[in-house]
């Protein structure tokens, strides 16, 4: 198979990041580069979700809902009204 050079410019911020982080999955630049090549032409498309993702829907906010409604289903909350919160004040 005929090899062919890649050239891609990126600010060192970014590559040093990265690189720190295939380095903990023991890769290399290149070789993860070029993963990401192949599972882009071996999928027809990206190999990501490039969707920016709402936060209301990110795992954490999901887990204190969750939290929240088990304890209101449990009885665990107490229930004020307007004017008695107001009274607070």
């Amino acid at each position: 198979m005929t090899m062919s050079t890649v050239t891609v410019r990126v600010d060192q911020k970014t590559k040093e990041t990265a690189a720190k982080i295939f380095d903990e999955l023991g890769l290399d630049v290149s070789t993860a580069v070029r993963m990401f090549l192949k599972q882009t032409a071996n999928r027809g498309e990206l190999p990501m979700d490039l969707r920016q993702q709402d936060p209301f829907y990110g795992e954490a906010n999901l887990d204190e809902l969750r939290r929240r409604a088990q304890a209101l289903d449990e009885g665990k909350v107490i229930v004020k009204t307007l004017d008695e919160l107001r009274a607070y004040e």
